[in-house]
């Protein structure tokens, strides 16, 4: 019996990384969960000790969050980009004097990133494709093939509907002086419905993918020059 080397270490150290789904680029469950308990805990402490402590607890519970995660050595993407979020938020709700300035920037984010959404979709630049494409190194090659084109159009108007109907609810609950809905409307708005945008970027990045690949087989290899 022969004894013949192993190479499964070698083949195994060449695979690529399996891609992360979308919630694990959004830092798993536990990231989801960080991202609600600062806008719980503003309203709690609203509700209970006035806008000043709510402001300070929320701004607390987020910079808790980035430590935690900091010791456990999980993703800090997300704290971080929740801690921004709740710094900017509380300092709107300070100033404005009340709970439902808290959800300001949200509701107006919302607006601006759906009208340049839609307007990459008029002027032929889909921001979907654009933005998957620096992040998965395809580039903007799929520019020239229209199917995928049309692909990343309904990516991009995805992302469209989705701060549509952020901006739709929250501006009615906050022209309602409905702070507490407007806390569970956030949340239920927030990643779950980015989560099922970004759903429809991978299909169209995959679907593109394939046809890139199939275009450049039917081209076969370039000549040597």
């Amino acid at each position: 019996m022969t004894n013949e080397p192993d190479h499964t270490p070698a083949r195994k150290a060449g695979q690529k990384r399996p891609k992360q789904t979308p919630l694990e680029q959004m830092g798993g469950v536990t990231g989801l969960v960080h991202t609600a308990l600062p806008v719980l805990a503003f309203i709690v402490a609203d509700s209970v000790f006035g806008l000043t402590a709510a402001v300070c607890t929320a701004v607390g519970v987020a910079l808790a969050s980035c430590v935690l995660r900091l010791v456990r050595g999980q993703p800090l993407q997300p704290a971080f980009s929740g801690l921004f979020g709740v710094a900017v938020a509380a300092f709107v709700a300070w100033k404005t004097g009340s709970a439902k300035g808290f959800f300001l920037t949200g509701i107006w984010s919302s607006l601006v990133l759906g009208v340049v959404f839609l307007l990459s979709v008029l002027v032929r630049r889909p921001l979907a494709g654009i933005v998957w494409g620096a992040l998965d190194g395809s580039g903007t090659g799929w520019l020239q093939d229209k199917a995928s084109r049309r692909a990343y159009d309904i990516a991009t108007l995805a992302f469209v509907g989705v701060f549509a109907a952020r901006f739709a609810v929250w501006q009615w609950l906050y022209d309602a002086d409905r702070a507490g809905w407007l806390a569970a409307a956030r949340i239920a708005m927030g990643w779950p419905l980015f989560a099922a945008a970004l759903l429809v970027v991978l299909w169209a990045g995959r679907r593109s993918a394939k046809r890139l690949r199939a275009r450049a087989q039917e081209r076969g290899p370039a000549e040597p020059a």
